[in-house]
């Protein structure tokens, strides 16, 4: 009975997360490092600048720490992720595809790339 009563709660919370995302909103924190931070140390970081000289200039907007300055951890994170945007640019348009197809009602479909290795 009570294994039934998990099953039932857990239905429950994934059909609320799944209506919260057609919604438009999504769980977890905001984002540390906007975009408007990112083209900062990008920016800076193109005049030579270390990330341990800018970290101390960006400020926090929003979310529990608000006013504070982001760890140089959260700053060398948001790079990466920037670098890999960058790097594989086809990847992010799928992405983007699959879940305007996913918020749809439909299903996504394979991109051109992976048909092509799949044969």
């Amino acid at each position: 009975m009570a294994e039934t009563e998990r099953e039932n709660i857990r239905e429950s919370t994934l059909e609320g997360l799944d209506t919260a995302a057609r919604k438009g909103k999504h769980g977890g924190r905001p984002p540390v490092i906007t975009e408007d931070m990112l083209h900062t140390v990008l920016r800076r970081r193109a005049n030579g600048e270390p990330v341990e000289q800018i970290q101390p200039d960006l400020i926090i907007p929003i979310g529990k720490r608000k006013g504070q300055n982001p760890s140089v951890a959260s700053i060398y994170r948001a790079l990466a992720e920037h670098a890999k945007r960058e790097a594989y640019p086809e990847a992010v348009e799928q992405a983007h595809a699959d879940f305007a197809a996913l918020q749809a009602g439909g299903v996504p479909r394979p991109s051109p790339d992976a048909v092509a290795l799949s044969s």
